[in-house]
């Protein structure tokens, strides 16, 4: 047993790195980039071949480089900066890697497989909740705050440490200091306060980042520009014009049903065109079919909640509906649309954004009685 208890006192629990969800979002970002500048250069260019004869450097291998470069950093340099590069860096790199999927998955190496698209969107997907998982507020011990504590003092190092930072920091050490259950890091921790309180600490002046000068702009154009009566417009015509295109294909099918000439046609142009070239293709596409009608009356419903001012349910049932379009639709459109289907994705996203910023910002004092949202106005 002794020989257990030392051997598990060698594994860590491990602690959430400061930043981890800014670092975690640039990879997200730049891997989407990635893929999608890929595919458009690919496509502008008449997908062009690097080497020649029996050579093919394909750009599975550049993002093989970059994800060695992401993970190289980190184990030589101890800057800080080394975590925004090598996010950068992990996020293109994977999405030239994932990108050819296609030719791994398959015995003829097709780069255009209809099941390539869904699998780099499903594992973007994933990516996301991580994100999602990450951002969430953890509950940290003195172990933990002490290990950002450190992390932190990097400004130190660097001459870099403002006087809002030294506050944070201080009031972080105070939090560690307090605690009579470690009494060893409660000491670090108020030697360390000492340290801060030093004549000899040099302070750099208040000198925003460039990110947070852009996110004070955004501020500012917020203020300005976004009221609750805009959003609202802007979230009622973009459920509504959402929730008619995801109609449109069951509509159209139902239509061609009372022709059986006009029907012969469209099954005729589905088999031709590769969509459905099996039993199989038959089902997804009939899957397909149905759930986009789910989510279109669920997005055509939310629009009409919203003009009758029932604005919580509005929000709930747009985002219910905007959800699954984006985790279980997007997915089978992917293999019938392929990356066609990117813009109409990113346009659910960026509305999805607004639905949730609309319940952050405007319905958040609303409450439940008997199973029905009221909202507080006053």
């Amino acid at each position: 047993m002794p020989r257990v208890d030392r051997y598990i006192s060698r594994v860590r629990r491990p602690v959430r790195r400061e930043g981890s969800r800014r670092y975690l979002l640039f990879t997200l970002l730049s891997f989407a980039a990635s893929v999608a500048l890929t595919r458009l250069f690919l496509e502008l260019t008449g997908y062009p071949q690097i080497a020649g004869g029996e050579l093919h450097i394909a750009h599975v291998l550049w993002g093989g480089l970059l994800l060695f470069g992401a993970a190289l950093l980190p184990l030589i340099f101890a800057n800080r900066w080394v975590y925004v590069v090598g996010s950068l860096l992990a996020g293109a790199g994977v999405g030239l890697f994932i990108d050819e999927v296609g030719k791994f998955i398959t015995q003829s190496n097709d780069y255009f497989h209809p099941v390539a698209a869904p699998i780099i969107y499903a594992f973007f997907l994933l990516t996301v909740l991580i994100y999602l998982q990450v951002r969430r507020p953890a509950e940290r011990d003195p172990r933990d705050e002490l290990y950002l504590a450190l992390d932190q003092l990097q400004e130190v190092l660097d001459r870099d440490l403002e006087p809002s930072e030294r506050l944070a920091l201080k009031y972080r050490l105070r939090k560690i200091a307090e605690n009579d259950q470690h009494l060893d890091l409660a000491r670090l921790a108020e030697s360390l306060m000492e340290y801060l309180a030093c004549e000899e600490l040099r302070i750099a002046p208040e000198t925003p980042s460039t990110l947070e000068r852009l996110m004070d702009k955004l501020e500012q154009l917020e203020t300005r520009w976004i009221t609750k009566r805009r959003l609202k417009a802007v979230l009622t015509g973009g459920l509504v014009a959402l929730g008619l295109l995801a109609f449109w294909n069951l509509v159209a099918l139902l239509m061609a049903t009372r022709d059986p000439s006009r029907l012969e046609n469209v099954i005729t142009e589905l088999v031709t065109g590769g969509q459905v070239a099996s039993i199989t293709g038959m089902f997804w596409f009939s899957f397909r079919i149905a759930v986009e009608g789910l989510v279109g009356l669920m997005l055509v419903v939310s629009a009409g909640l919203f003009i009758a001012n029932k604005d919580g349910s509005a929000a709930a049932l747009g985002y219910f509906g905007l959800l699954l379009s984006l985790a279980a639709v997007n997915l089978v459109v992917f293999y019938f649309e392929q990356f066609s289907t990117i813009f109409p994705a990113l346009v659910q996203f960026l509305l999805l954004l607004g639905v949730m910023y609309y319940r952050r910002r405007y319905l958040t004092d609303s409450i439940y009685l008997s199973g029905e949202i009221v909202e507080r106005t006053g």
